[in-house]
């Protein structure tokens, strides 16, 4: 605007009001907040007219449950039917069912149905047994009433409170509106334009002349502030001109140099946090995951199963008299022999979904979505078959001349086991009685 002449600076036309989108915005916010209040009330009146439905329900099985208990007991069948029509017709009712009950016969059913026949998920239902005393301290069960809500009755009822809510709200957001049109227009908009057209006119020549918007000295509000920040600002534009295009220049400079660094440093960090999860979630030595990740998968993968109702299993693998192969051949090789059983156990637990982990020294936990205790105990066999075929020595094991594994198997019981610790109690407890009953044995 200060760099050329006055006479060739083109300013862009006023294509919208003000006033005219704040008051778009304003019907905006109304239009949400008339949704959300009608949401809001038109679950409030659900409840409510549930409650006097049910309300309803109960003084007519009030009023009828003596009757036709008393019809019921004295088998008068034109009483009963006379009754039982009466209730059917109540306006609030749906659907009335009433079993008969005698000794030593089946249940006798009588049911009518307003409109037609339908399973209702939504209305109030009334249910419980018709007694009748014959003689005080003396009481009898001779049926069971089921009273249900007419369901096209409460939508109707419904309906007509939101209609009537939704006029409402909408009334009062137009009412808002046009409020805030008129006051803004009158406070505002009339001095925002006289602010714009004093701005246009600004030219390198004419900094120093003074913006007066014409109102009376009492105000003193934000436009105030604004007209005494729009005189400052043109006293102090000129001198800071010149000096702002440098600090521009410089700071671009700047700038560019600080993204190359920013970049170079984000990218070295994305890869050091990268790295680093990998390593918080696996096992240093054999690569398996570790007590950790193991940690944070199985409550998943319990909640899986307890939701969809699938089998799941667990084994706890432990490597027989590992000690005495570490006192013999060494701790280097001992760590090499976990590795090895480590190979093992991700070859022959290798479908998606299934999980190896070190938990411990030489103790390893498998984790099997969708497997039961039949398939975890093969799938238990063929990895003691595959360490066997690896044959690791081991000449100071009572057990075998190679490394062995004991196996403990559990599998999810959802009557017994209400979290994951039980399924791995049960898994340990297994393992204990292979290792009780002499090694290199799966007990399930």
């Amino acid at each position: 605007m200060f760099g050329l002449p006055a006479s060739k600076v083109s300013h862009p036309r006023p294509t919208g009001s003000l006033g005219r989108h704040l008051v778009l915005a304003t019907l905006l916010f109304c239009l949400v907040f008339t949704l959300i209040t009608v949401a809001v009330r038109t679950w409030s009146a659900w409840q409510s007219n549930l409650a006097a439905m049910t309300s309803e329900l109960t003084l007519i099985d009030q009023v009828f449950q003596r009757t036709l208990a008393k019809a019921l007991w004295e088998v008068d069948r034109e009483s009963l039917q006379t009754q039982f029509d009466s209730l059917a017709q109540a306006a609030p009712v749906g659907r009335v069912e009433l079993r008969i009950l005698r000794a030593g016969r089946p249940a006798e059913i009588l049911e009518k149905q307003r409109g037609s026949p339908s399973t209702s998920a939504l209305a109030p239902t009334l249910q419980h047994l018709l007694i009748y005393a014959p003689y005080p301290g003396a009481s009898e069960t001779v049926g069971e009433l089921t009273l249900e809500g007419d369901e096209p009755l409460l939508w109707q009822r419904l309906q007509r409170e939101v209609a009537s809510i939704v006029v409402t709200q909408i009334i009062q957001s137009l009412l808002l509106a046009g409020l805030i049109m008129w006051m803004f227009n009158r406070s505002v908009t009339v001095h925002v334009q006289h602010i714009a057209r004093h701005l246009n006119q600004l030219s390198p020549a004419n900094l120093r002349q003074t913006l007066r918007l014409g109102r009376s000295a009492a105000h003193h509000d934000e436009l105030s502030l604004l007209e005494a920040g729009v005189n400052d600002l043109q006293d102090k534009l000129s001198t800071y001109l010149e000096r702002q295009r440098q600090d521009e220049n410089d700071l671009a400079v700047h700038r560019d140099h600080l993204a190359e660094l920013v970049e170079a440093r984000t990218t070295e960090l994305s890869t050091a946090n990268r790295r680093l999860e990998e390593l918080s979630r696996s096992d240093p030595l054999t690569g398996l995951a570790n007590r950790r990740h193991f940690d944070e998968l199985k409550d998943i993968e319990f909640r899986r199963a307890l939701r969809l109702g699938h089998p799941l299993s667990v084994l706890m693998c432990d490597l027989d008299c590992f000690k005495l192969y570490n006192d013999t051949y060494g701790h280097a090789l001992g760590d090499q022999c976990l590795q090895a059983v480590a190979t093992t156990l991700n070859r022959v637990f290798a479908r998606a979904g299934e999980l190896v982990a070190r938990i411990g020294g030489e103790e390893f936990a498998v984790l099997l979505p969708g497997a039961d205790a039949l398939a975890a105990r093969t799938a238990a066999e063929w990895l003691r078959q595959e360490l066997a075929v690896l044959a690791i020595e081991h000449s100071s094991s009572p057990v075998a001349a190679y490394v062995t594994l004991s196996i403990g198997v559990a599998q999810f019981e959802p009557e017994t086991m209400d979290h994951f610790d039980l399924l791995m109690l049960r898994a340990d407890q297994a393992l204990y009685r292979a290792k009780h009953l002499g090694r290199d044995r799966i007990a399930v």
